[in-house]
């Protein structure tokens, strides 16, 4: 076991460590969590374990302060993109700090608002809170947001369910009251294959893979022009995409198959479901019967990748105002990325997005933080726990 004292670290230190650990999605974060467990244990902060299916990934739902429900979330997760042919200036599990900047995989997105929440455990500790401040720290939030969903079951076999939540995803520290939701789709094309002289013999997925994806691209200007729209979202209305499309073998034999993935990102007035179920009716009725006509199995197959929940937060909320004091903002956004915040909002706990860092520092090559908005978020954390003292 990872061995670990109890002594005050700071953000960046806490950071370092965090880092360190190659807790790329496709990877268990076990040891990482292993060195959290010790780092809470030995500040004698109690804490729940949930695993995935496999065992080979983990959350951590700790309590500081009375053990009970209620209180306020800080929820981050630790999981992070891969770092595979981008073009880094040193080691991404390295932390690098450089005229300011604290560089590597994670940084912004988003371990450095977990080392804030952890580094800021003593101060907690020490102010004697009447309500309990939660740390949630997840896995696979890049890859659907499974570990949010595990530990929302934890909280129903526990209770001990926070009365509100902060996602630290990467903000700027300004307050985020709403995001998109998502619904990432994989569409497989069933044809019938033959000689491409023939064309009348066979059934060309190729073909029928074009035809729905102009369709979506129809829809994407529908949207632009039709609306609904919601200001503050960027587009301020659902958008849909199709990302990658593969199909066929070579010219002259007809395609059987053919793939395409798409993606919903709906604004809180769409839903992603009714948008799927209107697409695969426009299948069903323009495309579907004459690929059927010639060959009767043929036609389109839909798999969910993953869905994540819009998130909105009544700008007159309670946490809305109690964010923007404890962050010294005066103003509120809304982004079109999704977090684990619209989950926790539709298992009945009110979340609020408000981290350090920036989102387009994430994901990329030397991705980096400032050590201004660590410095920021540490004064963040201790101003919302003085709130938890009344």
């Amino acid at each position: 076991m990872i061995q670990n004292d109890a002594t005050r670290q700071s953000t960046a230190e806490l950071l370092g460590r965090l880092v360190a650990f190659d807790t790329t999605s496709r990877n268990s974060n076990l040891a990482l969590m292993a060195f959290v467990g010790d780092y809470l244990t030995g500040h004698g902060v109690p804490f729940r374990v949930s695993h995935d299916a496999a065992g080979g990934k983990a959350n951590i739902h700790a309590l500081i302060g009375p053990q009970t429900p209620g209180g306020i979330a800080l929820s981050g997760h630790v999981d992070t993109v891969p770092v595979d042919g981008q073009d880094w200036s040193g080691d991404p599990f390295t932390l690098r700090l450089r005229d300011g900047r604290l560089y590597g995989r994670g940084t912004a997105d988003m371990k450095g608002f977990v080392a804030a929440a952890l580094a800021a455990v003593p101060d907690l500790l020490a102010r004697g809170l009447a309500r309990p401040m939660h740390l949630f720290i997840t896995y696979d939030e890049e890859v659907g947001c499974h570990g949010a969903r595990r530990l929302i079951e934890d909280l129903d076999q526990s209770g001990l369910r926070p009365a509100l939540c902060v996602v630290g995803e990467p903000s700027g520290m300004q307050p985020i009251l709403a995001h998109k939701g998502k619904l990432s789709v994989a569409v497989t094309v069933r044809g019938g294959t033959g000689h491409s002289s023939q064309p009348q013999k066979g059934v060309n997925a190729v073909h029928a893979a074009a035809e729905a994806i102009a369709f979506a691209a129809a829809e994407a200007r529908r949207f632009a022009a039709a609306g609904p729209f919601e200001d503050g979202f960027d587009p301020p209305y659902t958008s849909v995409h199709v990302g990658t499309m593969h199909g066929g073998t070579i010219l002259n034999i007809i395609p059987e198959r053919a793939e395409f993935m798409m993606e919903w990102r709906t604004i809180p007035a769409d839903d992603a479901e009714t948008e799927l179920a209107r697409f695969r009716a426009h299948l069903a009725r323009t495309i579907e019967p004459a690929m059927r006509a010639v060959l009767p199995g043929a036609g389109f197959s839909f798999a969910v990748q993953s869905w994540l929940p819009p998130l909105s937060l009544d700008a007159d909320h309670a946490l809305a105002t109690m964010v923007k004091q404890a962050s010294g903002s005066n103003s509120t956004g809304k982004v079109s990325y999704g977090t684990e915040g619209g989950l926790y909002q539709g298992a009945g706990i009110p979340t609020i997005v408000c981290g350090p860092g920036h989102i387009s520092q994430a994901h990329q090559p030397d991705e980096w933080i400032a050590q201004s908005e660590l410095d920021a978020c540490d004064g963040f954390i201790r101003r919302l726990a003085d709130r938890l003292m009344a």
